[in-house]
């Protein structure tokens, strides 16, 4: 297993429009097996400036390759989603919004 991703292994990139793989080279596929060792799937988000950049270098380099079957060895899964925020938490503005709100309305009563 680990012969195959090191020889053929692919970086699987989610993207609004779908997965997209990347073919790196031999020693950017060591460097990602070792940064995916304990998880199959990493947010962005976690990743270091240098692993970011090397993510940021593969995609400017357009190294995509077509995946024909599910058997390729990919290397780990990369989620490039935008960040969500948490559901029932209001935003900055809708609070200042509502204490703007909340102020109004005490100068009415007063």
């Amino acid at each position: 297993m680990w012969t195959k991703k090191l020889s053929a292994g692919v970086l699987r990139i989610l993207t609004p429009l779908g997965p997209r793989y990347l073919k790196p080279s031999l020693s950017q596929r060591v460097y990602l097996l070792w940064v995916f060792r304990h998880f199959e799937k990493l947010p962005l988000q976690v990743l270091s400036r240098r692993q970011q950049r090397l993510i940021q270098t593969l995609w400017s380099e357009q190294r995509f390759v077509f995946v024909p079957y599910e058997e390729t060895a990919i290397l780990g899964t990369l989620e490039r989603r935008p960040p969500a925020e948490p559901e029932g938490t209001p935003s900055r503005s809708d609070a200042s919004d509502a204490g703007a709100a909340f102020a109004a309305e005490l100068r009415q009563r007063s």
